[in-house]
């Protein structure tokens, strides 16, 4: 695809989150995006305007507001062109039809892999992805003498550091929480749902009771027995972190802005591998997407590829929202052993799942680790129960 092939870009701003939709009209690009991917792509909309002068509209709104108000727009003729947001909002968005195909070309071999699966729904790629994020395991150096290799060091240095007569802990992770807690079971082969032939995900696979998804969750409740797992709630544990008082925490990049805030001298490293095994955390992928009611396409298309997909614009977007880019060029430009930390952990994690039947999973997953944690089932019967729970809420939600 020539640069800009049929011309892009540039103008307007509308910084307003109460105003109405605008609509998608022909020769004139219109973005969605919250306010930090607005002002890059204003600046962006500047160069090209003096360059090639057709007009690119960015209207913001909330984050959290796009994918909700392009399925009452888009249909009605008031959608974007172009919008941003999270991979998991695909379930809801190709679903109901609202999104058109991505082609990256050549340009698809530059992007991480995990990215790339987290934004393909049934085999097809719906979102030009720009930044990654996952879970990983933050220690503090002065409770620690080293960054563990294994996840069984880790724990024999969590036990070494703690000391409950003083308040101090070895190792946590909010409980319950699936989230959080997924790299245990992943580990040792659990899953949420299981492929299709045709590179989806199978809403009756559920793979939460497996032999591994079980191994993990006795892991997880063998280390609260012992009493090197407390169970703490997430402000909890961040509390104990940020007051020397816990040496290791299992969580993800949105913290590194409180523990460096704290003055910990910390390491942040992906989960360590368990019984050789990676620990797979959950993956979430950003990105931009076309709106399948765009009257440009085409000319949304070139957009992307010709002018997001570059290292300047990604570095760009990096610098306003530390999170790893997906575009390599970009992140092998980035030198933040934190970032690597958050990218290394993305490229071996597994992207959250983004069907709509995911919606039926957390509630039971996380009834079954509270159980657990507080010693009222074993692991399989939690589990078990769990999963009945989940197929009986997809399967009659299938059968609608």
């Amino acid at each position: 695809m020539k640069r800009l092939a049929a011309a892009l870009v540039l103008v307007a701003l509308l910084a307003l989150g109460a105003c109405p939709a605008l609509a998608s009209t022909p020769g004139t690009l219109l973005i969605w995006a919250d306010e930090v991917r607005s002002e890059v792509l204003l600046d962006l909309a500047r160069t090209f305007e003096a360059e090639y002068g057709i007009p690119v509209r960015v209207q913001e709104m909330g984050f959290g507001d796009i994918r909700d108000t392009l399925n009452v727009a888009a249909p009605a003729g008031e959608g974007p062109d172009i919008l941003v947001g999270a991979h998991d909002w695909l379930g809801q968005l190709v679903t109901n039809g609202l999104l058109e195909p991505i082609q990256l070309g050549e340009k698809a071999d530059a992007f991480l892999p995990t990215a790339l699966e987290a934004w393909t729904y049934d085999g097809v790629l719906y979102g030009l992805p720009y930044a990654t994020e996952a879970i990983g395991l933050f220690y503090n150096k002065a409770l620690v003498p080293r960054a563990p290799a294994t996840f069984e060091e880790m724990i024999e240095l969590a036990r070494a550091a703690a000391d409950r007569s003083q308040g101090i802990y070895g190792y946590a992770l909010p409980i319950p929480d699936p989230y959080h807690t997924f790299p245990l079971m992943s580990a040792q082969g659990g899953y949420v749902f299981g492929p299709t032939p045709e590179g989806g995900l199978d809403p009756l696979d559920i793979g939460l009771n497996t032999e591994g998804a079980v191994a993990g969750v006795e892991l997880f409740d063998r280390l609260i027995e012992e009493g090197v797992l407390p169970v703490l709630d997430f402000a909890t544990m961040e509390g104990l972190f940020v007051s020397h008082r816990l040496a290791f925490m299992q969580t993800g990049p949105w913290e590194l802005a409180t523990v460096r805030n704290a003055g910990i001298d910390y390491g942040f490293i992906p989960i360590p591998p368990i019984n050789g095994q990676p620990a797979r955390p959950f993956v979430g992928v950003q990105g931009f997407m076309i709106s399948s009611f765009s009257a440009n396409k085409l000319l949304a298309q070139a957009f992307l590829n010709e002018y997001i997909a570059t290292t300047e614009t990604m570095l760009r977007l990096f610098e306003l929202d530390p999170r790893p880019p997906a575009y390599l060029p970009a992140l092998e430009r980035i030198d933040d052993p934190d970032m690597e930390a958050v990218a290394q952990a993305a490229a071996v994690g597994i992207p959250m799942p983004a069907i709509p039947q995911m919606a039926a999973v957390w509630t039971a997953w996380s009834d079954a680790l509270t159980l657990v944690a507080n010693q009222e089932l074993e692991p399989k019967a939690a589990l078990d129960d769990a999963v009945a729970q989940i197929r009986a809420t997809i399967e009659a939600s299938l059968n609608r």
